[in-house]
């Protein structure tokens, strides 16, 4: 007969099932993004400036800052003798012009996926098109797209109310392009209203949601009903986290919250459950997710079930100035 766990005052363990979503984590952009900086760092050897958080997560950005990274906010905390990176989630195009008219030497860490938006809005500009954006305003990515093109050329629409209030020029030369890490769900009951208001909207040629988010939305969906509590790993500033937390609760469970690592967790919000789901969003590094299962190992006598909704294979090319 198996002997039950016990605590150290001496009690047994509850039991519980922890529902491991895959895919979560580390998605192909970041991954890159964070070769790049490391990479940068062996090669030119430290200090690498970082223009913006390279992803959203602390313990990341931490962990190059150790390393020799130095994070500012705009160019002109940069010298002029240095070498700098641009974050994932892209830049206006005034930035590496800055940067070329400094001759700094820098390295563009955009997520591949995120620069292809950023191609179509510049096709779509040229063929006389006016913009619609749907995204959340002031995310480094929005920012960033927006960015591409002259001022005024893009109108950012967060919400269904937004269609309602919009008043093109003209209604018949509209196209809209996305933010990358927006609910699946939302982000489709927006587009909705767009072509039902103006039926001659054109779409992206592919669905700018990157695969990563989609991925990890899935998975989440998977695992949510069964729930008693949905724990997701990341940044309060990671918009991909805090949308899984959203898809979470709509898909079932009982209870969804995010925090940045296990010290963040009140385990009073997870007394008394049987069954725990845990994601991380794409910036989360695996050690995080590790710890938390450790964080649960100390208090409950722990079955963990990995719940894979598809596997993910997708590897983007470094830099030239970095592979060469």
């Amino acid at each position: 007969m198996a002997i039950p766990e016990t605590l150290m005052d001496g009690s047994s363990k509850p039991p519980l099932t922890i529902l491991l979503a895959a895919p979560r984590g580390f998605c192909a952009g970041v991954d890159r993004a964070i070769q790049i900086v490391e990479l940068a760092l062996e090669r030119f050897g430290p200090p690498i400036y970082v223009r913006h958080e390279i992803v959203h997560n602390r313990t990341v950005v931490e962990s190059l800052e150790a390393k020799g990274a130095v994070f500012v906010e705009e160019l002109d905390e940069v010298p002029a003798d240095a070498r700098v990176v641009f974050s994932a989630h892209g830049v206006p195009k005034v930035v590496p012009a800055e940067a070329a008219r400094r001759g700094l030497f820098y390295l563009d860490a955009t997520c591949p996926l995120v620069s292809k938006v950023h191609v179509e809005a510049e096709r779509l500009h040229e063929q006389g098109m006016h913009l619609l954006m749907i995204g959340h305003a002031g995310h480094p990515e929005v920012v960033g797209t927006m960015g591409q093109l002259p001022e005024g050329a893009i109108t950012l629409v967060e919400t269904v109310d937004d269609v309602a209030r919009l008043t093109p020029a003209d209604p018949g030369r509209l196209a809209f392009i996305t933010q990358t890490t927006l609910s699946v769900d939302d982000t489709a009951s927006i587009v909705t209203a767009l072509q039902q208001r103006f039926p001659e909207v054109r779409a992206p040629h592919k669905e700018d949601i990157c695969y990563a988010t989609t991925n990890r939305q899935q998975a989440v969906k998977a695992i949510a009903p069964r729930c008693d509590a949905l724990i997701v790993i990341g940044a309060p500033n990671s918009s991909n986290s805090v949308r899984l937390v959203e898809v979470g609760a709509r898909a079932g469970a009982q209870k969804a919250l995010r925090i940045q690592h296990v010290g963040e967790l009140d385990w009073n919000q997870v007394a008394g459950a049987k069954v725990v789901g845990i994601t991380a969003g794409a910036s989360a590094p695996e050690s995080l997710v590790e710890a938390l299962i450790d964080g649960f190992r100390a208090r409950f006598a722990v079955t963990v079930e990995l719940v894979t909704v598809t596997e993910e294979h997708i590897q983007f090319k470094l830099p030239r100035a970095l592979s060469a």
